[in-house]
């Protein structure tokens, strides 16, 4: 581990999301790129020195021209240019990740990778002619928040521009990359979409974990266009399996860079037990839908009343009470009945 200089001390957790490089290790570049009108301020992208003739990155960014700028800015700093982008690895499809990768292929000719599962959701993006979460309506209206989901949908979820949706170059698998003398391990952890992927360099301790690992929020699960079984139960596989690898540091998409991979994994499970023993509680001996269920839940570290969110976030909320009553259904704890088309929850009698 680097000591911190004064330059990097100031990406503390309060102020990660301030513009610039910061260096983790020597040839490894932490640098976020903004992300206007977004409770996550920043997404971090990381610029990867002697791997290759030029620059590799993990994560792309927004197609933004903020955020172009941000990073032709940072690179600066630290004696490179945009055009030295040779590969840019991403975790997965969400546009503060993937469209800017496209931009600078467009751009520059850099290469696109892309983990293999994300290949439907690229699909139903050229189907529909948006990156609306459609998986995300459906479950609301699952839920009986009918009213929710159409006062989401009606929300200006900014323009969308086809050509930043192309296909990549390349669809990774479970594999290893091989830059030089570094070597990428390419660990599948669907959840939070269903082909999210994160990078470990086990020689030098690094998880680039993309929005799998987060070092002070949990994030969403299976937000995207479609669906999955069983997203949450998919987010907490994924976690486990993990744990199975060598420990390393955390260098996450939002937030600063974290000491342990292992120690988060282990407080965002037993966050994940937590909750799904308050929703069970929650039910008690009644049957009700994830909508209800939400409504009864307190929100964010404050622990806010659903009431008090604004509506998007209330559909994360919804979201979010749905994939955790699913997997107690999976695990034998509730019962699940469906009416017109409105899921409702009971908690199974135990003997």
């Amino acid at each position: 581990m680097t000591t911190p200089t004064a330059h990097t001390a100031r990406f503390d957790r309060g102020r990660w999301a301030d513009a610039g490089a910061e260096t983790v290790r020597a040839g490894v570049h932490r640098i976020p790129l903004p992300l206007p009108d977004d409770g996550l301020r920043a997404v971090n992208v990381y610029a990867l020195e002697g791997l290759t003739e030029g620059l590799v990155l993990i994560d792309g960014g927004w197609s933004i021209p903020e955020s172009r700028k941000a990073l032709e800015d940072a690179l600066a700093t630290i004696g490179h240019d945009l055009g030295e982008i040779s590969d840019v690895l991403v975790t997965h499809i969400h546009r503060d990740h993937y469209t800017q990768a496209v931009e600078l292929r467009r751009l520059l000719g850099s290469r696109v990778h892309l983990g293999s599962g994300e290949r439907r959701s690229l699909e139903l993006l050229g189907e529909t002619g948006t990156d609306r979460p459609s998986g995300s309506l459906h479950t609301l209206r699952r839920a009986g928040a009918h009213e929710l989901a159409e006062r989401v949908a009606a929300m200006d979820h900014g323009g969308f521009d086809p050509s930043v949706w192309e296909a990549p170059d390349r669809w990774l698998e479970d594999e290893e990359l091989r830059f030089a003398d570094t070597r990428l391990r390419v660990v599948p952890t669907p959840g939070h979409t269903r082909g999210h992927v994160v990078y470990l360099d086990e020689a030098r301790g690094l998880l680039f974990s993309g929005d799998h690992v987060l070092p002070h929020i949990t994030p969403s699960i299976g937000f995207e266009l479609g669906s999955t079984a069983l997203p949450l139960g998919d987010y907490l596989d994924s976690l486990r399996l993990l744990t199975t690898l060598a420990d390393a540091r955390l260098l996450p998409a939002h937030g600063p860079v974290g000491p342990s991979v292992h120690t988060r994994v282990g407080e965002l499970l037993d966050h994940h037990d937590d909750r799904l023993a308050q929703a069970l509680a929650v039910l008690g001996d009644r049957t009700l839908t994830a909508y209800t269920v939400a409504q009864e839940l307190g929100w964010t570290r404050r622990q806010l009343p659903f009431a008090d969110l604004g509506a998007f976030n209330q559909m994360l909320a919804v979201n979010e009470t749905a994939a955790h009553l699913d997997v107690l259904v999976a695990r034998g704890r509730v019962a699940r009945t469906e009416t017109e088309g409105v899921l409702r929850y009971t908690a199974a009698v135990m003997s």
